[in-house]
């Protein structure tokens, strides 16, 4: 049995681990193609993990957050492209979804009027960025209700075969 680790500064690769009470060697065994070595590295940072390797870590873990922060902090592209992403209660997202729908429905008109010659003019400029800006918090509040949906899955709190049942009855 491995003996229990005393490091202060973990990072979501340990501490995901742990909270699930696995030793490196029983995650290597579930990660099948992850050696204890490797996670050792991965989690000591001495070495960065790879894409696929997180996505296994994520699944086997129970812990769909770590692929976001990954990208958002580990990868090149991410860091330019993927905001990180917290995983917050169901109320709590959907009253942000709400107040940003609000918000931007009363900015459509002007958006409208910005972009309708194809061009933003110097007094424009202010209320597109406001108006991206809302857009981008949309997005970002999309993101969470993902995640959400993807922690309560990975926590069996929600059934993925009824949700996949649902979607493909839609899709017909």
């Amino acid at each position: 049995m491995g003996k229990k680790s005393i490091k202060e500064n973990k990072n979501i690769f340990q501490i995901s681990r742990e909270a699930l009470g696995l030793t490196r060697e029983k995650a290597s065994e579930l990660l099948v193609t992850i050696s204890a070595d490797r996670i050792e590295k991965i989690e000591n940072e001495k070495s960065e993990p790879h894409p696929d390797e997180v996505l296994r870590m994520a699944e086997c873990y129970k812990n769909p957050k770590m692929c976001n922060y990954f990208c958002a902090r580990r990868c090149p592209i991410g860091q330019e492209y993927v905001p990180e992403i917290e995983i917050k209660d169901l109320s709590q997202i959907t009253l942000e979804m709400l107040a940003t729908l609000n918000s931007i429905n009363r900015d459509k008109e002007r958006l409208i009027e910005i972009t309708v010659d194809g061009q933003i003019t110097e007094d424009e400029y202010v209320d597109f960025v406001n108006i991206q800006e809302k857009l981008e918090q949309i997005s970002i509040t999309v993101e969470s209700l993902q995640f959400w949906m993807e922690q309560a899955i990975a926590n069996e709190n929600i059934d993925k075969n009824k949700l996949d049942a649902v979607r493909k009855k839609l899709q017909a």
